[in-house]
This record gives C-alpha cells, structure tokens and sequence, in this order.
C-alpha cells in the first residue's frame, strides 16, 4: 500500500469541475491584478477568523514581510520569535534589517514559551524589541492569553504567525490583566484575530491551499490595513504617487478564486484532520507504542478545557501537521520511505543554526527546540487518508520497532 505524505489529487477529485469554472470565469473577465475575486476573499477569511479587515498578498512569507514593514520595523529593531519555525518566520525579519531575537519552545505545543518571552522583554531596557512574533505552529495555537499579558504590559504590537493555523482557535482567559475582556470565564479565538494582525498562508499544502502561492493579512485595525493595501501595491496611493516603499505584493485573483471554492470546506477538512489524529492515537496506544516508550503522541493542549466550556465544534487543532517524537527517527524515515509511506521532518535545523547566522548567534542554545528538531517527525494526515492507510502506517512502524 502506498500512502504519501500529502494527496492533492483526491481533493481535487470532488473540487475539479468547480475549481475550473471558477478559474475560466476569471480568465474570461480580464481582471488579472486585485479585483471581484480578490475583495470577497479578503471579507471571507476575515470572517472566518473573527477579523474586520483582510488584505490578500502574494505569500505567507510575505503577509509577514509587509506587516512588519507597516509597523516600520528596520535596522537597530528587534523581533521576539520562535527558534522552531519555517525559516520565513526569522527571515522577513533579516531582510528588514532588523534583528530576531528567540527564546525557547514549550516542549509539549512546540510553540514559544511565554515565560520566557517576558524574561526577555523584562531585560530589554533600551527597549529595542519592537515586536513579538509567536507561531502558532502544526495548527495549534501558542498561549495567546499569556502572550498578549506580555504585550500589554510593555506596549509592543504582536503580529502572529497563523500560516499553519487558519481556524484553530485558543482559550482566552477574561480577568483584570486580559487584553480581551469578555462576560465570561474563558472565550475561544481564532488564530490571527488575537494581536495586531495576522498572518496566513495559502501554500498549497496548507489545510487551505491554493494552487499557488497565496496569503493574507488579517486584523481588526482599519488604518493598520489602509496602510498594508498601500504597501502591497508599491506604496502607491494614489496610482503613481508613492508616499510609502512598499513592493509587489498582491494576491492573485486565480488564486482567490480557487481558494473561495475551497473555504466552504475548511471546517469539513479540520475534522476530518483531527478524526485522523484521534485514530492515530487509538492505534498507537493498541499497538503499544506509546507504553513502550519509543515515540510520543502530540499532545492537543486545548482540549481539555472544552470539557468547562460550553462551546462546540471548536477547533482546538487543526492538525496542518501530525508530528510524533521518535527514537531512532533516521532509520524510521529510511524503513517507511521503503515501505511507500511519506513523512517529514519539520524543522531538522532550528533558526539559531541556520548556516546564514553563521557567526552571529554562536553562543546560543535552545535545548528544547533542538531536541524537538532532532526528534520530531511527521506522519501523513490530510482529510482524505483512510482508516486502512492509517493502520498499515502504524503497522510498519510497529513492525520496525520490532524488528
């Protein structure tokens, strides 16, 4: 049985004829650059995620570049992130000029620990953090109660990294030191609706995926986004007088297009994920796996506290991956790649490593996120894997820990 890591091809199977009408229609209109397609995916996906505002861009990686651009982020500035992110994360960041600073991960979410946030922030006297830039990543949220105490109290905006997470949601707890007040104990938000802004991406992998290369802003600030939509078409406003250095960063209205087809579908899909994450747990704990020791299921960290809320249907996990902790992962890789089941290390270098800080963090160590990155492997986990493909993945990796 094969069983690849990702399967486009089956979800395109029920979307073909839709997806092609919706592309034709665009062709057909000449509107090749913004347009129809474009605005009513931006009012869509703010929405969805509990947003006022969206501003479709070209790219996750460049969602983030422009927001940290409108916030005149640039050399001598510092941006508090993750070590443990897809390389966009810390690279927008250099390509400002500006500094990113890190701490370590909380080893459970694999999401940046906001204790440690606040003991960086609390050191930073000549106040050159000008940012916090938290991940949610895998499709869990990071603790944005807890990340946005630390924002309030020292003033800085938070531009959250949601391009693995569109529609999870988190608890936000309401109390005298809460950004977000609510009438209740505790109220569930979506990612990206939390800080400033923030920011998706469409990659086509993405639990939405387009068939290209796709993003958005989203935020709940009118002038923050006035401003994106100024910086995405060259820092034009009007047409040829340029008050702002921006760039060429618009979505493409294919994209969108194809993308409105799909979002109908999103919370199909989410469920889909964590059923197949729920399955693997079930198997892996039957076959032994786990009381042996020799890999540690994910942990959805969010789920317990459904059981004092009365929301349903919450999107605790997204699952965008389902990554396990491993003994052995290098020989695990080699066996299931030789058994036709995909998988794939995400990050097998943390951003303190990168040969391109070669020199510049040479005494850093975040012993968390380095083992995480030694560690960790993911399992496929798209909608459409079945049960069967589900039980032979776990079957060979039974079969190789016994060997």
């Amino acid at each position: 049985m094969k069983v690849p890591l990702l399967d486009l091809k089956q979800q395109l199977s029920y979307l073909r004829s839709d997806i092609l009408d919706a592309v034709t229609c665009v062709i057909d209109s000449t509107t090749y650059i913004q347009g129809p397609e474009v605005t009513a995916l931006e009012q869509e996906i703010a929405a969805y995620c509990g947003a006022e505002y969206g501003v479709g861009v070209s790219s996750g990686t460049d969602a983030l570049l422009v927001s940290l651009m409108a916030l005149g982020i640039g050399p001598g500035d510092q941006v508090l992130t993750t070590p443990y992110s897809f390389f966009a994360t810390m690279g927008v960041v250099l390509r400002l000029g500006a500094t990113p600073v890190f701490v370590d991960i909380d080893p459970v979410s694999f999401n940046v620990d906001p204790a440690a946030m606040e003991e960086v922030v609390a050191r930073d006297h000549e106040r050159k953090i000008k940012a916090l830039l938290p991940v949610h990543l895998y499709g869990q949220c990071a603790d944005m109660t807890a990340i946005m105490r630390v924002a309030d109290r020292y003033g800085l905006p938070v531009i959250e990294d949601a391009a693995q997470a569109i529609g999870a949601q988190c608890p936000m707890a309401a109390g005298p030191d809460a950004v977000l007040r609510t009438e209740v104990s505790r109220c569930w938000k979506k990612a990206g609706s939390i800080g400033l802004a923030g920011c998706f991406s469409f990659f086509p992998s993405k639990n939405l995926g387009g068939i290209g290369d796709g993003g958005m802003v989203v935020t709940n600030d009118r002038v923050f986004a006035d401003k994106i939509r100024i910086l995405l078409n060259h820092g034009a406003a009007p047409k040829y007088y340029h008050g702002l250095l921006g760039g060429n960063f618009r979505l493409d209205p294919i994209q969108a297009a194809v993308l409105r087809i799909k979002l109908p579908y999103l919370e199909q899909w989410h469920r889909a994920r964590r059923e197949n994450a729920g399955r693997y747990g079930k198997l892996f704990t039957e076959a032994g796996l786990v009381d042996e020791g020799v890999l540690q299921l994910p942990k959805a960290v969010y789920h317990e506290q459904l059981k004092d809320s009365n929301s349903t249907g919450v999107n605790y996990h997204i699952y965008n991956q389902f990554v396990l902790r491993v003994q052995r992962r290098e020989a695990l890789i080699d066996w299931l790649r030789s058994q036709d089941i995909g998988c794939e290390v995400y990050y097998p270098v943390p951003l303190h490593q990168q040969t391109c800080l070669r020199g510049d963090y040479p005494t850093l160590s975040f012993p968390q996120a380095e083992k995480a990155a030694a560690e960790t492997l993911a399992l496929p986990i798209y909608p459409e894997l079945t049960a069967d493909m589900q039980a032979f993945v776990v079957e060979k990796i039974a079969e190789f820990y016994r060997r």
